[in-house]
């Protein structure tokens, strides 16, 4: 009995010094996120909140930087300045593995824990070092949602491109077209970012070619301005639309009908598992042992009383 009694007291004096070490742990950890994301780019703010989730509910110092024109050359420079800030670890975007891969994999070398999100691929995350990759395989996705078109009888469509210089974007567009089964062509437009010239360049397209059975856009930056396009031409309600990722205005395009469907990539996952693994990881040297699909699901009229209370904050 007093044996017994005596491994529970040690038990409890152990359990009380983990407790302990793991409070003075996280006053130490401090995690840095890159992303490509300009300082107008609205869809970036859900990502903020599931990072400063995670990190209130993980007791870890969290900071967000971005390049505030979404320079890649510029957010390189950033993720040099954050390994030189020596934090516990970096999450951060790979939007451009040419630019981008030299200074992750600095960092990674200077004893970093990388996480990569949103936008790379796995293999892409490895090659640089990475722990993991946490994000939607974006040529998937846009694959699945050609196969959704092409089971509704689309086989013509335009793509509005509004962040052409990232890959991960025209992977979208390509995944469309396989899955409806048509070469891409010049069914993609370079559209820009200012919400204006994307309207124009909408309509500059659907007028010279009638015969668009459905528009794709790749986010609420190009998507906002091309239901206003739609809304212009008389089109809106009338021709296929679908788009990856939510907002307030998208949501309500869904629930009007101007949008057949959204893809949700949850880019809240994206921040705050980022932040849950490796604390986790520093505190208690677990991992999981695959990389995580944030992504995708298809948002219809169907599933929108909780997205549209969400979109914009949490969704």
């Amino acid at each position: 009995m007093k044996s017994a009694l005596k491994r529970m007291a040690v038990t409890a004096v152990a359990a009380t010094g983990l407790i302990g070490g793991s409070a003075a742990m996280a006053e130490d950890l401090r995690y840095v996120m890159v992303s490509h994301a300009d300082d107008a780019d609205a869809w970036w703010n859900v990502i903020r909140n599931g990072l400063a989730l995670g990190g209130e509910q993980m007791d870890v110092t969290v900071e967000y930087r971005n390049p505030p024109t979404g320079d890649l050359a510029d957010m390189a420079r950033i993720i040099e300045q954050a390994t030189a800030s020596g934090p516990h670890g970096i999450i951060t975007t790979l939007a451009d593995p040419d630019v981008l891969s030299g200074p992750i994999s600095d960092a990674v070398d200077s004893g970093i824990d990388v996480i990569i999100i949103n936008s790379g691929t796995p293999e892409q995350a490895r090659e640089v070092g990475a722990l993991m990759y946490i994000g939607q395989p974006e040529y998937d996705a846009g694959f699945a949602a050609g196969q959704r078109a092409a089971d509704d009888g689309i086989s013509s469509f335009l793509c509005v491109n509004h962040y052409i210089a990232q890959p991960a974007s025209s992977e979208r567009c390509q995944g469309f077209a396989d899955g409806l089964g048509v070469d891409l062509g010049n069914q993609m437009i370079d559209s820009g970012t200012d919400p204006s010239e994307i309207q124009n360049r909408v309509m500059a397209y659907m007028n010279a070619n009638p015969e668009t059975e459905a528009v794709l856009t790749l986010g609420p930056t190009s998507a906002d301005p091309t239901i206003m396009a739609l809304d212009s031409l008389g089109l809106a309600g009338d021709i296929y639309f679908g788009t990856f990722d939510l907002g307030g205005d998208i949501v309500e395009a869904i629930r009007d009908g101007v949008i057949n469907w959204g893809i949700d990539q949850q880019p809240f996952l994206q921040a705050y598992l980022p932040v849950i693994v490796l604390a986790n990881y520093h505190r208690y040297g677990v991992l999981p042992g695959n990389n995580i699909n944030s992504g995708p699901g298809f948002v219809t009229a169907d599933d929108l009383d909780l997205v549209s209370e969400l979109a914009g904050e949490f969704r």
